[in-house]
């Protein structure tokens, strides 16, 4: 048993210990890798793992508790306790990481009233549901306990967000009285308000997020905390997350990066972020909203010291060699052994409309007018509005009205318009034609906002209404498609062209190992290989490839599942050894 305070420095059992964290998020990962990527943390320098918790993928359902698989964290905990590292652990409510809503489930937003991220008690019930069960998991992990947890976080960033004092120390006391014996803090911008804003110093250390100027910056902090304690960068930028749409790659270069390093290690402690980004499988990534709709790439890479796919790069050299200046390197042995796979040309075997496996698909939910997703149970994915339009005649006024976030208007299956983010209230002219008139509109769910303001109007799907002739239109059907039951699409039935479909492709290997589908030459999408949601594709990029981990994979017959939206497809997909955009 040891113990690990924050004093005029970090100690652990008395003694003063200089922090190299990196951050590495278990489900990002699959849990297979989990050693590998933390062996390769170790090697580089640092002697602790930083992890968030994403609440909404280990709740759900309400109620409903996920802590198998990769969203095994007291596993994931004790590799990195096998490997002798500490671990910091920022175990929500709200996470931020570009992740789907920043970690928020869904299902509070069934809540017409609900509050996020302040001191309001329906939302503080939730929470407190939620840290019963996590702290389960975490509470014997702690260092008091024999495990490795040396701190944990409160809240994240929330000086960014609010200044509702009450709610974070609400929030800090609902950890302690769950168990949390380890020193808390609170992590946030350097600028402008936002230290004053997310800091509660009587409960839990102020540390700092920044990618440069750290200088400067820990002069900020340790005037603002008196000139007492520990200077840390709980988030040291060193890379930065791509957006769909976005021109390139973003990268920055090891140099610059390895300076700042060495500005901090000779001031303080630090947390890489990201060490190895990983990936935003299923629907999982989030988005930024400003002046319009930035939802994030499947790829967290980050341009991180540890690809995507787990390879070192010029910047792990470098950040090696600076850490190496300040403290001894580990001599660390690889146990995973993993290689890239080029399976070459893949011809597809089958593909269906989703009209015509819709039924076996979705069962229809018929309401008066239409409902917003998170009313109709469900958390991600896609939902299907039907409803019948009446007689031939001009369309003068079409209007979605307050929708998210992109949708596609069918009349009689035949696909009309594509209106997406700012272009959904615009009103829309045409004519029908035929005497009767059957209107589909499939509205997608590209990620909820993870970050600021706009947190609060994430409701997915359409919620007020369709606006037909300047009069709301009744009378509809829904049909929900988070597509985790990928095994019922009904590959028997029709095809046609133009409209969104699922591409089914089959293949066998001998041998298995990491790989990418270049899904150039297709449009919008989602991707399963062997049921698996392997996330989203769009041919605007940055990103070009999907990585599909090894361990996905299986000897003998593989299946993959394309769900593609634009009528933008080929006959062959291609799964190469080459990674990268």
């Amino acid at each position: 048993m040891s113990e690990f305070a924050i004093k005029d420095e970090f100690l652990l059992d008395g003694e003063p210990v200089k922090i190299i964290s990196g951050a590495l998020h278990y489900f990002r990962v699959v849990p297979e890798y989990w050693r590998d990527r933390l062996e390769k943390l170790k090697a580089m320098g640092c002697n602790t793992v930083e992890t968030y918790v994403p609440w909404n993928g280990h709740e759900p359902k309400k109620g409903k508790f996920n802590f198998q698989g990769i969203y095994n964290i007291a596993e994931f905990i004790s590799i990195a306790q096998d490997l002798d590292l500490w671990v910091i652990v920022r175990p929500s409510p709200y996470i931020c990481a570009e992740w789907e809503f920043g970690g928020l489930p869904a299902w509070l937003l069934k809540d017409e009233n609900m509050r996020i991220r302040c001191h309001y008690e329906p939302f503080l019930r939730h929470v407190d549901d939620y840290f019963q069960v996590l702290f389960e998991q975490l509470v014997p992990l702690q260092v008091n306990h024999g495990g490795p947890i040396i701190m944990m976080q409160v809240e994240n960033e929330y000086g960014g967000y609010g200044n509702d004092k009450k709610y974070l120390r609400a929030i800090a006391n609902m950890m302690l009285e769950k168990g949390c014996v380890v020193p808390l803090v609170t992590s946030d911008g350097p600028w402008h308000d936002m230290l004053e804003n997310g800091s509660i110093p009587e409960l839990a250390f102020p540390t700092v997020n920044c990618g440069s100027n750290l200088k400067g910056h820990f002069k900020k902090l340790k005037e603002f905390n008196n000139g007492t304690g520990p200077l840390m960068v709980m988030e040291f930028w060193i890379g930065w997350f791509d957006a769909w749409g976005d021109t390139e790659h973003h990268t920055r270069d090891e140099k610059s990066a390895a300076q700042e390093l060495k500005d901090i290690l000779e001031l303080g402690h630090v947390n890489f972020y990201m060490f190895h980004g990983g990936t935003n499988f299923g629907f999982m990534s989030g988005a930024n909203y400003y002046e319009k709709l930035l939802p994030d790439t499947t790829s967290y890479d980050y341009d991180a010291p540890l690809t995507e796919w787990g390879d070192t790069t010029p910047k792990y050299e470098a950040f090696k060699q600076v850490i190496s200046q300040t403290s001894k390197l580990p001599k660390v042995n690889f146990s995973t052994e993993i290689i890239k796979k080029d399976y070459g040309k893949i011809l597809y075997k089958n593909r269906v409309s989703l009209f015509a496996t819709l039924d076996s698909m979705a069962e229809s939910i018929y309401s008066d007018y239409t409902m917003p997703m998170e009313k109709l149970d469900q958390n991600y994915g896609y939902v299907l509005y039907r409803t019948n339009i009446g007689k031939k005649r001009e369309i003068e006024d079409f209007r979605l009205i307050h929708a998210n976030d992109r949708a596609h208007i069918y009349i009689n299956q035949e696909l009309t318009f594509t209106k997406y983010d700012l272009e959904l209230p615009v009103k829309e002219s045409f004519e029908l034609t035929a005497e009767e008139n059957i209107l589909d509109i499939l509205v997608e769910n590209m990620g909820r906002v993870n970050y600021s303001i706009k947190m609060e109007e994430q409701r997915k799907g359409i919620k007020n209404g369709v606006v037909i002739n300047g009069a709301y239109q009744s009378e509809w059907q829904h049909y929900s498609l988070p597509l985790d039951n990928i095994e019922m699409v009904d590959f028997n039935k029709d095809f046609k062209e133009g409209s969104a479909a699922f591409h089914q492709f089959q293949f066998e290997i001998e041998e298995i190992g990491d790989t990418f589908l270049d899904f150039q030459g297709w449009g919008k999408g989602v991707a399963f290989v062997n049921g698996f949601n392997i996330g989203r594709f769009w041919e605007i990029g940055p990103q070009t490839k999907l990585y599909i981990p090894g361990p996905l994979l299986k000897k003998g017959m593989n299946e993959i599942v394309l769900f593609e939206t634009e009528g933008v497809y080929r006959d062959e997909i291609y799964l190469t050894d080459k990674p990268g955009y």
